[in-house]
């Protein structure tokens, strides 16, 4: 069985590591549930925990180590175990962080991590660069943490973001200088002041993403971004009053449209934010409106409100505002931090002879 596999996979062994990578992110997008889900964080930790017993394996492997184990018959393998471990959480990432982006503020990391997904099938080296298999460890069990130490904790703040850092960082060093200084392949392959400033320098870019605010916010992410004409709760429901997008715009810019305002109105902000369960949040509507004459925007207001995490839906809330001016706006929500879930641009325009016939309300319970 093991002879047919292996020569099965030297017959097709330029196509087995795409296979396997692109296996892993398939595998992620027909399985994977809510991000605080137990079976989804089962699922990537038992891939970061096979992705470390895999590298392990391999970096081994040119020392003889698994000779006369029963290790060695799969130690060929290993590689393509990395390749789907790796395709799998990239993929998870992918996934989780495409529901959180806010592609005018964070598309940065997140093209990052599509960039992860697919960048070794150009690669030359591909995955048996030691350089390449290390920094993109560092990577996804930075990246892992940043969601799973919030969703456990309860809370998301900076300190939690710098104790999930340091949990990978901590976690990636020790992996590298055990295999460092037990493996005579690794030590010839890798230079340890090369590789300590490469973890290094990928812990201060993603630091500084973070600090720059072009992380998104997982594990919290926007589900529902609306700018409506009137929102009314009744007990437990919300009944939202706007104007539907037209075309193909709703496909593309869901939250960009004009707002046809008339003396009196009130201009109201609707969300749907989901958190994981048990995690209390401050969020906030930051209201902009852009002045021409500077070329800037210009922050009119800031309104907070608290949400609980948990519900499937995710936790609802509006704002509003009255007396607002004619002319580009736009309303960012963002965590307490600054870390932006989304941003609504609408433009106002005085017609006071708007047909609200075309408006529709729709229930959100």
């Amino acid at each position: 069985m093991v002879s047919s596999i292996k020569s099965f996979l030297n017959r097709h062994k330029r196509y087995a590591p795409v296979i396997f990578f692109i296996g892993g992110f398939t595998w992620d997008s027909l399985t994977l549930g809510r991000i605080d889900g137990w079976y989804s964080n089962t699922v990537l930790f038992t891939y970061l925990g096979c992705l470390t017993v895999c590298l392990y394996i391999f970096n081994l492997a040119d020392d003889n180590y698994w000779e006369d184990t029963f290790l060695k018959e799969y130690e060929d393998y290993a590689p393509l175990a990395i390749q789907f471990f790796l395709g799998g959480l990239s993929s998870a990432y992918v996934i989780f962080f495409f529901q959180s982006v806010s592609l005018t503020k964070t598309a940065v990391f997140f093209l990052i991590l599509v960039a992860l997904l697919i960048s070794n099938e150009f690669l030359k080296h591909r995955i048996s660069n030691k350089y390449l298999q290390f920094g993109a460890y560092f990577f996804v069990t930075f990246t892992f943490f940043t969601f799973f130490v919030p969703i456990v904790a309860g809370m998301m703040n900076t300190t939690i973001f710098i104790i999930s850092g340091l949990l990978g960082l901590g976690c990636t060093m020790i992996l590298i200088f055990y295999l460092y200084f037990k493996s005579p392949s690794t030590r010839a392959e890798i230079t340890g002041w090369k590789i300590s400033i490469l973890i290094i320098g990928i812990y201060l870019f993603i630091n500084g993403c973070y600090y720059f605010n072009l992380i998104p916010p997982v594990p919290m992410s926007l589900e529902t971004g609306t700018v409506a004409y009137h929102v009314e709760k009744s007990d437990s429901t919300f009944n939202v009053t706007y104007e539907k997008p037209h075309g193909f715009s709703r496909l593309w810019k869901p939250h960009d449209h004009t707002f046809n305002y008339s003396r009196g109105d009130s201009i109201f902000i609707y969300t749907s934010i989901f958190a994981p369960t048990d995690l209390q949040k401050s969020i906030n509507h930051t209201w902009q409106w852009y002045d021409s004459s500077s070329g800037s925007w210009q922050t009119s207001d800031v309104i907070a409100y608290e949400i609980v995490g948990g519900r499937r839906g995710g936790y609802r809330g509006f704002t509003y505002k009255t007396n607002a001016t004619p002319g580009k706006w736009r309303v960012n929500v963002t965590t307490s931090e600054g870390l932006v879930l989304g941003e609504l641009n609408f433009k106002i325009v005085a017609d006071s002879s708007f047909d609200r016939s075309q408006l529709i309300t729709k229930q959100f319970n």
